[in-house]
């Protein structure tokens, strides 16, 4: 993550030059319902959600691509959900509750008058939320938490760079969606294959250039991790540029593309901002504890 500065609240567009946390006094506790859904490619769905506590102030911001809520997810066996109570000592369970089954989960939209929370899901059989979203219809309902604050990126660059794999596909859509005007972005994703790339477009007055890298034929680079890290080598980018990189995925793929922008590209750490949203094998990732993190010289 990059360097930030908290602050709360925060007011119209950063233009601090580095991203800024605005923290939420409260963390929203709400029961919710699936309205609709949308197949928006055939490992991607979209669930559009509902909900008597979902009211038109649900704290979403523009530019803040990176929001996330907590979901919870009924037991695929029992179809308990738990969903904990918010206190001043921390998450409480109900009395002779089971463990919470949740993930982390990026605010995709955010209708404030239809008051509808959108949420895209990677569809894959070997996860309880991958397994649910596949299966989930009208009526069903799930748990959320949060957000508990918004991470507002800064507005002041000429250039950006979004890079990911299909798990940042949704901040990073929403990074395209929501760049400021007279901006250039480039963003480099990767997906599994052709039939996987989503429709983007950037606001009027943005100039983008969408670059989707297909696992299934993607050539890696001699030394590279990843056909990602090729890919964003290969994007262009300049010492000189004045560019704020935002890259998130696996956190092991996305170290030496950390390396690559702070080290050989030399952008300041208000520049780059890596997030790990997974990581091969573990459970629940805590990317706020900066899992991409390597110190900035050996």
């Amino acid at each position: 993550m990059t360097s930030t500065a908290k602050t709360h609240p925060i007011e119209g567009a950063n233009r601090s030059g580095q991203t800024r946390v605005a923290l939420l006094p409260t963390v929203g506790r709400r029961l919710l319902r699936v309205q609709r859904t949308e197949r928006i490619t055939p490992r991607y769905r979209r669930i559009v959600f509902v909900g008597a506590d979902l009211g038109a102030d649900f704290p979403v911001r523009r530019f803040a691509p990176t929001d996330h809520v907590k979901l919870f997810f009924p037991h695929p066996r029992t179809g308990e959900l738990v969903l904990p109570m918010i206190t001043e000592r921390g998450w409480e369970l109900p009395q002779d509750a089971g463990d919470p089954i949740f993930r982390d989960y990026t605010v995709r939209s955010f209708d404030a008058a239809a008051r509808e929370l959108a949420i895209d899901f990677v569809l894959h059989d070997h996860g309880v939320a991958g397994r649910w979203a596949g299966s989930a219809g009208p009526g069903d309902e799930i748990g959320q938490l949060g957000p508990r604050g918004n991470v507002l990126f800064p507005e002041d660059y000429p250039h950006y760079l979004a890079a990911g794999d299909e798990t940042a596909l949704p901040a990073i859509a929403r990074f395209v969606e929501e760049a400021p005007r007279g901006s250039r972005v480039t963003a480099v994703i990767e997906v599994a294959d052709l039939g996987e790339e989503q429709k983007l477009r950037a606001a009027d007055g943005v100039e983008l250039d969408l670059r989707w890298v297909h696992r299934d034929r993607a050539r890696i680079g001699e030394g590279h991790l990843s056909a990602l890290e090729t890919a964003v080598r290969a994007a262009g980018l300049a010492p000189e540029e004045r560019v704020f990189a935002f890259v998130a995925g696996e956190a092991n793929a996305l170290k030496p593309i950390r390396r690559f922008l702070r080290r050989e590209l030399g952008y300041g750490k208000e520049q780059v901002d890596v997030d790990g949203y997974w990581k091969r094998g573990v459970v629940n990732l805590d990317h706020h504890a900066d899992e991409s993190e390597e110190p900035d010289s050996e």
